[in-house]
């Protein structure tokens, strides 16, 4: 093995090609296998997996794995991208990674196999912060529990496409590693839903920010526009031609602008920001179809959605 796949670099390998050109309808289905040593971060890998859309498939005994494969490929859709990942709970099933490797290559799948490892002296300093025995460790240290699932895993090593060699890497470190490898730069992009609510039903519990409308003219007192929403012309404009409204407007998005790059970098997809007034009628749906439409001409994905509209 050369010392360029072993500090902390993702090193794909030939394992791809090695057995020849997958049948094309079944290599069309995305599949990661996820394995490595304990306290390696293969639950870290597993959740960056789902934050670039892949259907994650956790604790999967390896007699099934072709079984899963064949599964996702009848589903389609989403299920065309999935990540099967492997503990020493599922080896218990089953020893031979390879072979199932192999099986899968057979059939006409392209399985890339991501294996994560860290230094001994690292996974004993994570098994002792969480206070968590190893898993194969039984009456002996940690230290043998680690020696024993090495030796168990050397063949998978050696056979990955993708190692991370997770020692020097925090968890925001190995979660932006695994999406520059599966993501795609869209995928790693933060995802703003711009949601309108009446406080009268209550706050929405996702809210990451909660923007109050209410200090603006309410429509349902201008009879022509009582029966009217905010998502029609006439309502909006009286809403967004309202003395204060488009400073509010214009603070609120710059205030995302300004905070959109600190969630992606920490790891954040999905962001929530709550316009509330009344009932959810007017004034929160003029200005959240506003806001989500300034903020996609700023160059980020931003979508309005109106939850109380129609409870009226």
């Amino acid at each position: 093995m050369s010392e360029a796949r072993t500090a902390g670099d993702l090193v794909p390998t030939n394992a791809e090609t090695a057995l020849g050109r997958p049948a094309p309808a079944e290599a069309d289905t995305t599949l990661v296998v996820v394995t490595g040593l304990s306290g390696g971060g293969r639950s870290t890998v597993a959740r960056a997996l789902e934050n670039v859309g892949y259907y994650v498939v956790d604790n999967l005994p390896q007699a099934l794995m072709l079984d899963m494969a064949e599964l996702a490929f009848k589903a389609g859709g989403a299920a065309r991208r999935t990540a099967m990942v492997l503990d020493v709970r599922s080896r218990a099933f089953s020893t031979d990674l390879a072979g199932a490797i192999r099986e899968l290559r057979e059939r006409g799948f392209q399985p890339r196999v991501v294996f994560v490892d860290a230094d001994d002296e690292v996974l004993i300093r994570r098994f002792e912060s969480v206070r968590r025995s190893h898993p194969l460790q039984g009456d002996g240290r940690l230290a043998d529990g680690i020696a024993v699932e090495r030796a168990l895993l050397e063949e998978a090593r050696d056979q990955a496409d993708v190692i991370i060699d997770t020692s020097h890497l925090n968890v925001n470190q190995l979660r932006r590693r695994v999406e520059e490898l599966f993501g795609g730069e869209d995928s790693r992009r933060l995802r703003i839903t711009v949601l309108s609510f009446g406080f009268k039903y209550g706050l929405p519990p996702d809210a990451d920010f909660v923007m109050d409308a209410r200090f603006l003219p309410n429509p349902y007192w201008v009879p022509e526009l009582r029966e009217h929403t905010g998502r029609e012309e006439a309502v909006s404009a009286y809403v967004l031609g309202q003395e204060g409204a488009d400073a509010f407007v214009a603070g609120y998005a710059d205030l995302v602008n300004a905070t959109t790059a600190g969630f992606e970098r920490e790891g954040k997809r999905y962001l929530t920001v709550a316009v509330g007034c009344t009932g959810g009628k007017h004034r929160s749906v003029a200005i959240a179809e506003e806001l989500a439409a300034r903020l996609r001409r700023s160059g980020i994905a931003a979508n309005p959605q109106h939850r109380d509209l129609g409870r009226e």
